[in-house]
C-alpha cells in the first residue's frame, strides 16, 4: 500500500494580523510545518498551533527560516554557515517546547521558503541546515528535495532526509520549483492538485510547467500544500479524499507516527 503525509506550512500570523486557515488545513493534513518564529508566528500563535496538532494527531514539524519577519522569509540572505546554525537551532528548540508543551514532540524539520529553494544549490546553506538537524538529535528527519545539494549533505551528515513534493507549485523540467514570480507558478484548481497528487504518489512522476515528464528519484513521503494558497482549506479536503479513495494511506512524519 502506497503511504503518504500531507504537509502544510501554519502558524504564520503574527500578532493581530492573521495567515491562512489553520484550523481548517488541520482537519485534512497529517503533519503541521509550524513556523518558528523567524519568518512568522509568534509564541500565542506558535503554541495554538501545537495544541491543535496534537489533540488531532498532527505530526509536529519545525519549519526553520531566514531571520526575515519582513520578507516573510521568501529573500535570499547571505548569512555565514555558523550564524545560521545557531538561527536554526534558536528555531528548532522554540518548536521543540511548545510541542512538548502541547502533549505532543518534534517530529521533524523542514525549511522555509527562500532557504529551502537556496539551500537546494547553496553548499554552506544546505550544511548549515544539515548540522543544526544533527545537532538538535532524536532522530529528526529533514524534508527536502531528492537530489539537491540539501539531500546530498544531510546523507553525508547522518541525517534521514525524506522526499518531499509540492501539492500547489509548478516544476520545473530539472524537478525543482518554478520561481513564484513566473506565470503558472502556483496551482490552485483544487481537482487539478488532486490529480497531480496522486500521480506523484503513485507513479513518482509528475509533468513540468514546460511539458516534461519529471520522474523523482526517490519515493515521495510527504506531499506540501501551502497555506497560503487561495482556498487552501478546500484543496486541502479535496486532495485527501482523492488519496484515499484510490487506496493511499495517509500517515505522519517522522518518529512516532
Amino acid at each position: 500500500m502506497v503511504q503518504i503525509a500531507i504537509n502544510s506550512d501554519v502558524a504564520e500570523g503574527f500578532g493581530a494580523w492573521s495567515f491562512g486557515d489553520d484550523a481548517g488545513i488541520l482537519e485534512h493534513v497529517t503533519a503541521a510545518n509550524v513556523a518558528c518564529g523567524f519568518h512568522a508566528g509568534d509564541p500565542s500563535i506558535i503554541r495554538e498551533v501545537c495544541t491543535t496538532a496534537a489533540a488531532t494527531g498532527v505530526s509536529i514539524g519545525a519549519q526553520v527560516s531566514y531571520r526575515d519577519l519582513a520578507g516573510f522569509g521568501r529573500r535570499f540572505m547571505d548569512i555565514k554557515r555558523t550564524d545560521l546554525v545557531n538561527d536554526l537551532l534558536y528555531q528548532i528548540g522554540a518548536l521543540r517546547i511548545f510541542a512538548e508543551t502541547a502533549g505532543s514532540r518534534l517530529n521533524y524539520v523542514k525549511a522555509h521558503g527562500a532557504l529551502y529553494n537556496a539551500a537546494a544549490r547553496h553548499h554552506e546553506h544546505a550544511k548549515a541546515i544539515a548540522e543544526a538537524v544533527a545537532t538538535a538529535g532524536r532522530g529528526l528527519p529533514l524534508l527536502c528535495q531528492p537530489d539537491t545539494e540539501t539531500w546530498t549533505v544531510a546523507l553525508n551528515a547522518g541525517v534521514v532526509p525524506l522526499a518531499e513534493v509540492f501539492a500547489d507549485r509548478a516544476y520545473t523540467a530539472e524537478g525543482l520549483l518554478v520561481d513564484r514570480t513566473q506565470p503558472g507558478a502556483l496551482i490552485t484548481d483544487p481537482q487539478e492538485v488532486a490529480d497531480r497528487c496522486l500521480q506523484m504518489a503513485t507513479e513518482n512522476t509528475v509533468k513540468a510547467i514546460t511539458g516534461e515528464t519529471v520522474h523523482f528519484t526517490q519515493t515521495p513521503a510527504a506531499i506540501c500544500l501551502h497555506s497560503d494558497t487561495p482556498g487552501a482549506a478546500n484543496i486541502a479536503a479535496r486532495l485527501a479524499a482523492t488519496l484515499r479513495q484510490a487506496g493511499v494511506q495517509l500517515v505522519g512524519i517522522g518518529a512516532g507516527t
